[in-house]
């Protein structure tokens, strides 16, 4: 049944892979709903979301409503009537559009449902520490996140892997239990799963919120292991930070998006800077040291720490705060 009419809705890169699938399996995309353009960039050129400029090149309907309950935009999916509306990556829908498709709405999420529910699962998880997470995907409803399950994945993260690792991972199966999830919702015959019966203990359920910059700075006084996995899961956007601070009381602000820790019994301060000046570069937290391998300062691109050491003079009296 490849002539059913599917309504795709989503923004980043992560999306785009299940639209293409999607087009590859021959399923007809009467719709595609992203963000409108956003001015970005020191000249405040508009950008295209890259699920846009995807849809663009294979000559898709675009559709950019600024407010999903806008009544023209409504009226628009109105009449495409829709059998399968598929969200990857997107807003909240209003409850109008969810009672719109003969089959059903559903939402690919990256993770274990009802685990890491919300903007950024794939970042809390590597900063939790995980070892495992995966992918689901779920009947939309009027929760966040909530809906019944219909299918998933489970997925190991390597202590390699950072979030664009995983990012990377995920686009490719995520758009495999896309095209499964439309398989088994054409089929008929299929029995969703309520969350709640996934977890005995709601309680101890873990949140995946929007990452803040309060979420980036790196707090010294920590594990150095929770350090490593912070570093880990928000490289390479938008990056952990911390401040140098040079003897004279100049601060410096640096990202950074590689690194190795190593537990140590060394007695330094949490914060103390070690280096050769050459090519190491490592700051002591409270258990261990980070030994940094590629950083950024405000305004350079990013860099090997053996180049940063070349034009960037510190020495142990400096700390990272």
């Amino acid at each position: 049944m490849k002539d059913v009419r599917i309504v795709f809705m989503g923004t980043p890169e992560i999306a785009v892979e299940s639209l293409r699938q999607i087009l590859s399996a021959k399923y007809t995309v009467e719709a595609v709903v992203t963000t409108p353009d956003k001015p970005s960039g020191r000249g405040l050129q508009l950008h295209e979301s890259a699920v846009k400029q995807f849809a663009s090149s294979q000559h898709l309907n675009i559709l950019q409503p600024e407010n999903l309950s806008d009544e023209s935009f409504i009226t628009t999916i109105k009449e495409i009537s829709p059998d399968i509306i598929i969200v990857v990556a997107f807003r909240k829908i209003p409850d109008i559009l969810l009672e719109m498709p003969t089959i059903g709405s559903f939402n690919l999420h990256a993770s274990l449902l009802p685990q890491y529910r919300g903007a950024a699962p794939i970042n809390w998880a590597i900063m939790n520490g995980e070892t495992q997470t995966g992918l689901s995907t779920f009947l939309l409803n009027n929760k966040i996140d909530e809906g019944k399950i219909l299918l998933q994945k489970i997925m190991d993260i390597k202590p390699s892997y950072n979030a664009s690792d995983l990012y990377d991972l995920m686009k490719v199966d995520g758009a495999v239990l896309v095209l499964d999830t439309i398989k088994m919702l054409l089929s008929g015959n299929y029995n969703s799963i309520d969350q709640q019966n996934l977890s005995a203990n709601q309680s101890q359920l873990k949140k995946a919120p929007k990452i803040f910059k309060e979420h980036c700075r790196i707090d010294w006084n920590n594990d150095v292991a929770k350090i490593q996995n912070q570093v880990r899961g928000l490289s390479y956007t938008p990056g952990a930070f911390t401040e140098l601070i040079s003897p004279n009381g100049a601060s410096f602000s640096l990202k950074i998006f590689h690194s190795e820790f190593h537990l140590t019994d060394k007695k330094e301060n949490s914060g103390s800077i070690e280096t050769d000046h050459h090519k190491y570069f490592r700051i002591f937290a409270s258990n261990g040291f980070l030994d940094l391998k590629e950083v950024q300062l405000p305004g350079k691109k990013m860099m090997k720490v053996d180049d940063l050491l070349r034009g960037f003079k510190i020495n142990e009296h400096w700390i990272a705060s």
